[in-house]
């Protein structure tokens, strides 16, 4: 369906047979997010189906700098992926793509709070594994931090409440799309929810995050296999290679940067709660009643 040719400062007005109604909606979708355009359909417009396409001022300039030059696969998850709005008790109250979420304009006129997670893998000898994320990436890139840090999505299987399901099964899907982390080396049982943050930080200008974020602990040995579009570069740590990591970050040495949640997260427990990991007493600081807002 050559749609591109009539979408210029126009409005375009298709009707289709109400079979087609299902393919229009995925094949709609996918054309928004890859064009920077915005579709609405009409709630009446389902026999015959009429979709009302036009441009949207806001999503046109998705093809100004610096958006222009974003990497092709952060364009698909900006568009694509929907994270959990909430407010600051961790009610869910809605969702929004994943650009919106991240533009600092958004979350400082609307207010846009998200739900996040950060896990926190050690392999068996107790060395924490660190990634350094991608120069592809839209916020913080090529900034080190903890293991995989992301977010549930507006979906079933990530919107479980209960023991935290949710955040689980999203921690364990972007193990994988991150690191290349098979789901059954990290078992969704193994994760320690462990407490939540919130937090918010600009990462530039334009960027920033602005996240109630779930702090997950797990202890396996895995066969990493980064994705270069997610992860520029890993490494095991133990709790003196991290302090030389934090003192070269303070120092700025060699331009090493940290991401704003793991420091956070190592100013306030980290420590703590690897010696307890160690001692086998993990379960003493568990705490997820408390929301800490941390600046």
């Amino acid at each position: 369906m050559a749609l591109t040719s009539q979408l210029v400062n126009t409005t375009t007005r298709l009707s289709l047979a109400p079979k087609s109604s299902h393919i229009l909606s995925s094949s709609f979708s996918h054309f928004a997010h890859n064009s920077s355009l915005r579709f609405s359909l009409s709630p009446k417009t389902f026999s015959p189906l009429t979709a009302r396409v036009s441009l949207s001022s806001k999503t046109a300039a998705m093809g100004d700098a610096p958006d222009a030059g974003m990497d092709a696969v952060q364009r698909r998850l900006m568009f694509e992926d929907e994270c959990i709005l909430v407010d600051e008790n961790d009610r869910v109250v809605g969702h929004d793509s994943k650009y919106n979420c991240h533009l600092m304009e958004k979350i400082e006129k609307d207010n846009l709070l998200h739900r996040a997670f950060s896990v926190f893998l050690f392999n068996s000898k107790y060395e924490l594994l660190l990634q350094q994320r991608s120069g592809t990436k839209v916020t913080f890139p090529l900034v080190w931090t903890n293991t995989c840090c992301s977010h549930p999505l507006y979906r079933e299987s990530e919107l479980i409440e209960d023991d935290y399901l949710g955040v689980r099964n999203a921690a364990q899907r972007k193990l994988f799309d991150e690191l290349g982390i098979a789901a059954e080396d990290v078992p969704v049982d193994q994760f320690t929810p462990l407490g939540r943050i919130l937090y918010k930080a600009p990462s530039d200008g334009k960027w920033g995050e602005h996240e109630l974020d779930y702090l997950l602990f797990i202890v396996r040995d895995v066969s990493a296999h980064p994705n270069p579009d997610e992860v520029a570069d890993i490494k095991y740590v133990n709790r003196d290679q991290l302090k030389e990591l934090l003192r070269k970050a303070d120092a700025g040495e060699g331009g090493l940067k940290l991401s704003p949640w793991f420091r956070l997260v190592v100013d306030n427990f980290l420590f703590k709660w690897w010696d307890h990991l160690e001692n086998g007493t993990l379960k003493e600081v568990i705490d997820m009643k408390t929301i800490h807002k941390l600046t």
